[in-house]
C-alpha cells in the first residue's frame, strides 16, 4: 500500500522527515493554498463588467489551479504522486485553514482512496511521532474542511460583491480607485476611524493633585492625595484648601508592607511581537513579519520556530527541551550573566505549558528554534542588526518564562487629613526588590514593548505603622487629561486580535474573543498595507491617521450600512461555522445566509444618497477589467489603488477578499514580476498619492505635491469655495484646506 504525506509548507516537510523518514510514505509540501477560487467573469461572462450585483453562482465556485510561486510544479508533482498511491495522510495544520489547504487538494484532483489525518501544534520529533502514531479518520473533520469551505466561499460573495458596489455607487466621479470593502477590512478601518474622532472630539479638563514633604523620625518623603478619575479634583479652590489643611498636619502613618511577586509575561504570538516591535523601534507590522519570517526560514538561518504563531503557549512535549536551549543561549555573551541551572516550569494557561491552550490552534509561541543549537554562533553572524535585535528579543522572552519569579517588597503608606470634618487621604508607595528573578533577563530592557502602568514610585525611609509624622510644604499641582493615542502598525494589530472590545453584544464579544479577533496573524499587516494602499489609511510619523476619504467612507458606511463596519460581523460569521462544524447547519445554507445578507446590503448602498466618496485622484472612468475584483491564494493584499497609464507594467493587487485566506502570504522580496495589465481598472499601490494628513517634521516639504494640488482645485470647483493662494504654494495650507474640505 503506497502511501503520500501532504504538509502545508515545505519548512513542515523537512521537519516530518527528520521525524519519521520514510516510515510511513513519501512526503510533499504544498505552498499554503495550492489552488485559488474561480473570478466572477470566469463562472459568468457578464460578471467580468463591474455592476452592483450579488455575484453568487448557482453552486459553488470551482477550485482553479494557482500559478504563483511554484505552486504549479508543487500541485503537479502531488498530483504525479497520487497516481500511484491508495492512502493520503494529510499533516497540514490542524485548525480549519489548514484542513481546507490539504483536502482541497483531493478534492480537487478527484483522490477516491483512504485518507488519514495527522494532528499535531508543535514540530519537534517527539509530537510529530506522536501524531502520527494517533492519526484519524480524515472524514471524521469532514465538518471542519465544510466550515472552511463556507467561509471562504462567503467571502468571495459577500468582499467582492459590495467591493464593486461600493466602487459603483459611493466613488465620486471623475474620480480613480476601488472601494474595497471587506469583512475584515472594512472593520478595521472603523476602528482607526473611531480612535481618530475620538480624539478630535476630545475635550481636555484640568484637575488637582496635592503633594506635601512628610517627615518621620527616619527621613523625610513625599505623600500625595491623587483621587481615582471618577473622584479626580477639579476645582481648584477645592484643592487649596486641601493644601491648606495639609500644611503643618501631624499624625500617625498606616504602614502596610507586603512581599510579592510577579510571574514572567507570556511568550510571543505574531500580534504581540509586532506590538512590541512598533513601540519599541517604530517598526511597522510588515517589517517585524518579515524579518521574523527570515530568522525562521533564511538561508543559514532557520533560528527561530514559525513566526505567524496564534498562541503564546508551548506543547507539554516542548518542556524537554528547555535545558538544550537554556544552556545554549547562556553560553552566548549577552546571557553568560543569567543563572538558568535549575529552569523554573509553569504548567497550565496561568504558565507557558499548556496543551490545552493548543487545542484547535496551529502554531504554537514563537521561541529559538531547537534544532539549530549546534552551530548556533555561526547562524549569528549571517544576521543583520535587526535580525539581531529581534533574535535577542525571543530569546529574552524564552529565557524570562523559565527563570523565577520576580520577588519585591512593597511598602505603602497612609496618612489621613481632616477636611472640613472628613478624612483626605495622602499616599506613598516604595518599591524594593528582593530578587530580580526573570527580569534580569531583560535588564533595563522593557518586557513587553511599554512599561508597568504603576503609580509613581520612590525609596522610602525606614517606617513603622502607627508613627507620627508631619506634612509641611503642601502645593498643588495643576493637571490634564489626554487624548487617547492614535493606533501605530503594532497597536492596529493588537486592537484587531482584540477587536471584541469594540463590540457590546456579550455572545459576540466572547465569541470573538475565541476566534481572536478579526483577520488572522498571517493577513493582518497585508490588510493594513492594503487600507494603505487605497488612501483609506495615511501615516503621520508612526501614527496611522484615517485621510479624508477614509473618514468619510466610513461615515457613510456607518450611516447606511452599519454591518459593514462592524467587528461583530466576524463574531456572527464565526458562530454560523461553529455549527457547520458541530453538525447543526449545512455549509451550503450558511453561505446562502450570508449571500443573503450581501444582497440585501447591495440593495442598502445603492439606495444611499450621501456624498460621494473622493479617493483624491483624478482619472477618467473606470472599467472592469482581466484581474478586477481578482482574489489571489498567494498574497491577502486588498485593492483600491489607483492605476498608472495602460502602456506601462504594473504590479497588480487582489481586490476585495481580506478574510483568512490566503493564509500564508510570502515575502515581498521574492515577489515576481506581473504581467502588463491593460486595463484601467489594475490597481496600482505605488500610484496612490500621499494622503492629505500631517506629516512627520522629517519629510514636510515648503511646496505641496501636484497631486494635492489638482485634488484641491478639484475640491474648490464641486463645492464653490474660493482657493487662496497659499493652498497652492504652501504644504501646510494645502493640508488644511483639503481637511477641512474633504470630509
Amino acid at each position: 500500500m503506497a502511501t503520500l504525506i501532504i504538509t502545508e509548507k515545505s519548512s513542515q516537510a523537512k521537519d516530518l522527515r527528520a521525524a519519521l523518514g520514510d516510515r510511513y510514505g513519501r512526503i510533499l509540501p504544498a505552498e499554503g493554498h495550492l489552488l485559488r477560487l474561480a473570478e466572477p467573469d470566469e463562472v459568468n461572462p457578464d460578471w467580468k463588467r463591474w455592476a452592483p450585483t450579488l455575484l453568487k453562482p448557482d453552486g459553488l465556485y470551482p477550485t482553479k489551479p494557482d500559478s504563483g510561486g511554484n505552486k504549479t510544479a508543487k500541485l503537479a508533482a502531488i498530483k504525479a504522486a497520487l497516481k500511484g498511491c491508495d492512502q493520503v495522510i494529510l499533516a497540514t495544520d490542524c485548525d480549519r485553514e489548514g484542513q481546507l489547504i490539504g483536502q482541497e487538494i483531493l478534492e480537487h484532483l478527484g483522490f477516491r482512496g483512504r485518507v488519514q489525518r495527522a494532528l499535531f501544534t508543535a514540530q519537534d520529533p517527539k509530537t510529530i511521532r506522536d501524531a502520527f502514531a494517533k492519526l484519524k479518520p480524515n472524514n471524521e473533520l469532514r465538518p471542519l474542511y465544510e466550515a472552511a469551505v463556507a467561509r471562504q466561499q462567503a467571502d468571495q460573495i459577500f468582499n467582492l460583491s459590495l467591493t464593486r458596489t461600493a466602487t459603483k455607487t459611493l466613488l465620486a466621479p471623475g474620480t480613480r480607485g476601488v472601494i474595497g470593502i471587506g469583512r475584515v477590512k472594512t472593520p478595521t478601518l472603523s476602528i482607526v476611524c473611531l480612535r481618530e474622532l475620538e480624539i478630535r472630539n476630545f475635550k481636555p479638563e484640568d484637575y488637582f493633585e496635592v503633594v506635601a514633604t512628610a517627615t518621620a523620625a527616619g527621613g523625610s518623603f513625599l505623600m500625595r492625595h491623587a483621587p481615582p478619575p471618577k473622584d479626580r479634583i477639579k476645582d481648584r479652590a477645592r484643592a487649596e484648601a486641601i493644601a491648606r489643611a495639609a500644611d503643618g498636619h501631624g499624625g500617625p502613618l498606616s504602614v502596610t508592607v507586603e512581599d510579592r511577586r510577579q510571574a514572567p509575561p507570556k511568550l510571543y504570538d505574531l500580534p504581540a511581537l509586532q506590538k512590541t516591535c512598533g513601540q519599541r523601534w517604530g517598526w511597522t507590522a510588515d517589517r517585524t513579519l518579515e524579518v521574523a519570517q527570515e530568522l525562521y526560514d533564511g538561508e543559514g538561518k532557520k533560528l527561530i520556530t514559525y513566526p505567524r504563531a496564534e498562541a503564546r503557549y508551548l506543547s507539554e512535549n516542548q518542556i524537554a527541551d528547555v535545558p538544550a536551549i537554556t544552556g545554549a543561549l547562556t553560553r552566548l555573551r549577552g546571557f553568560a550573566h543569567l543563572d538558568i541551572s535549575r529552569p523554573v516550569i509553569r504548567r497550565g494557561k496561568s504558565g507557558h505549558f499548556c496543551d490545552k491552550a493548543l487545542e484547535g490552534v496551529s502554531h504554537h509561541a514563537i521561541v529559538p528554534n531547537v534544532n539549530v543549537l549546534d552551530d548556533l554562533e555561526s547562524r549569528l553572524n549571517r544576521l543583520t542588526d535587526d535580525e539581531k535585535r529581534l533574535y535577542a528579543l525571543i530569546c529574552r522572552s524564552y529565557l524570562a518564562a523559565v527563570m523565577p519569579d520576580y520577588e519585591y517588597r512593597q511598602t505603602t503608606v497612609l496618612m489621613d487629613v481632616p477636611v472640613d470634618g472628613k478624612p483626605v487621604v495622602f499616599r506613598a508607595v516604595g518599591r524594593i526588590p528582593l530578587k530580580l528573578g526573570w527580569k534580569a533577563a531583560f535588564g533595563s530592557a522593557e518586557t513587553d514593548g511599554k512599561p508597568d502602568e504603576k503609580e509613581e514610585e520612590q525609596t522610602l525611609p525606614p517606617l513603622a505603622d502607627g508613627e507620627p509624622a508631619r506634612l509641611s510644604d503642601s502645593r498643588v499641582e495643576a493637571k490634564r487629561t489626554q487624548a487617547p493615542p492614535r493606533y501605530n502598525e503594532g497597536t492596529l494589530v493588537d486592537a484587531m486580535q482584540n477587536a471584541w472590545r469594540f463590540v457590546e453584544d456579550p455572545a459576540l464579544r466572547d465569541r470573538l474573543k475565541e476566534a481572536k479577533g478579526i483577520g488572522t496573524p498571517a493577513t493582518r499587516a497585508e490588510i493594513i498595507k492594503g487600507l494603505r494602499r487605497q488612501n483609506l489609511l495615511g501615516a503621520d510619523g508612526k501614527w496611522l491617521v484615517p485621510t479624508p476619504a477614509g473618514l468619510q467612507l466610513f461615515e457613510t458606511l456607518r450611516g447606511a450600512a452599519p454591518t459593514l463596519v462592524d467587528p461583530g460581523t466576524t463574531a456572527l460569521w464565526e458562530m454560523r461555522l461553529d455549527e457547520v462544524v458541530v453538525g447543526r447547519a449545512d455549509f451550503r445554507t450558511v453561505i446562502d445566509g450570508i449571500a443573503d445578507e450581501a444582497g440585501r446590503l447591495i440593495g442598502v448602498l445603492v439606495g444611499n444618497r450621501g456624498p460621494a466618496v473622493d479617493l483624491g485622484v483624478r482619472g477618467g472612468p473606470i472599467r472592469a477589467g482581466r484581474g478586477a475584483g481578482r482574489r489571489r491564494s498567494t498574497s491577502p493584499r486588498a485593492a483600491g489603488t489607483t492605476p498608472r497609464p495602460r502602456t506601462r507594467k504594473v504590479a497588480v493587487a487582489a481586490v476585495g477578499v481580506d478574510g483568512e485566506a490566503p493564509k500564508k502570504p510570502r515575502r515581498s522580496r521574492k515577489a515576481k514580476a506581473t504581467p502588463e495589465v491593460p486595463d484601467s481598472m489594475s490597481p496600482v499601490a505605488d500610484a496612490v498619492p500621499p494622503a492629505p494628513t500631517a506629516p512627520s517634521s522629517s519629510t514636510r516639504r515648503k511646496a505641496p505635491t501636484d497631486k494635492m494640488v489638482a485634488f484641491a482645485r478639484s475640491l474648490a470647483d464641486r463645492k464653490g469655495v474660493e482657493l487662496p493662494n497659499t493652498v497652492l504654494q504652501d504644504f501646510d495650507s494645502c493640508r488644511q484646506f483639503l481637511d477641512q474640505h474633504a470630509r
